[in-house]
């Protein structure tokens, strides 16, 4: 760039430039199940997420010897002042709805009360002290076809599986988990801590086998 600021680290990689915005905490905090005789879980933000965009939910479960498996994932709020998310547990039988989470956003929030601030040439805030960065860490889009059966309903379940060794510092991308897909096909996730296996499902009346999503992992940057 022709003028602004750079940072780079000991490995010379840029760690913060005036030119691109990072992918910055906006807040942290933990979920736990509030509804639906403990399956749903609504969470508020302790600050608003500000942004136009809709921001990026990275939940962990906690560790628990059976499956957490989580699904039906929206944000609350709207545009300029998103509050909160909603997650709900997978059903009865995996672990309700526990863990923790941070949002985050490619902007930031002026939520320090001290330190430093940067704005990009439009006057866009891109980094303040009080949001910290996350580093995505990894993607899984190699998903293992395991087998497929029907639920009580009727209706054709296929599970796909990656080999996950569920490091405590890594968060999933919720997000993806919330969104329709073709078909009229619902999506979940299951963490199956015993076999160190992480698990996304499809359930629809009519379930082609083809399942490309790929699964995000994220850290906040120490």
């Amino acid at each position: 760039m022709s003028y602004g600021l750079t940072f780079t680290n000991n490995s010379n990689v840029v760690t913060l430039d005036s030119e691109y915005a990072r992918l910055a905490v906006i807040a942290t905090g933990r979920f736990a199940p509030t509804q639906e005789s403990g399956l749903g879980s609504v969470t508020t933000f302790p600050v608003p997420v500000t942004s136009q965009e809709p921001p990026l939910v990275f939940v962990r479960p906690d560790t628990v010897g059976a499956i957490a498996g989580l699904c039906r994932m929206r944000l609350l709020g709207g545009p300029g002042n998103w509050t909160g998310f909603y997650v709900r547990a997978y059903n009865a039988i995996s672990a309700q709805p526990n863990g923790r989470y941070f949002v985050a956003g490619f902007s930031a929030q002026p939520l320090a009360t001290y330190g430093m601030s940067l704005w990009d040439g439009s006057g866009k805030l891109i980094f303040n002290s009080g949001t910290p960065a996350a580093l995505f860490t990894r993607a899984f889009q190699n998903w293992t076809y395991v087998r497929t059966d029907n639920d009580q309903q009727g209706l054709t379940r296929n599970y796909y599986s990656v080999d996950f060794n569920f490091p405590e510092n890594e968060y999933l991308l919720i997000n993806s988990f919330g969104m329709g897909m073709t078909s009229s096909r619902s999506l979940y996730c299951w963490w199956d801590f015993p076999n160190q296996k992480l698990y996304a499902i499809t359930v629809a009346l009519g379930n082609p086998f083809a399942f490309w999503l790929p699964a995000l992992f994220a850290k906040i940057a120490a």
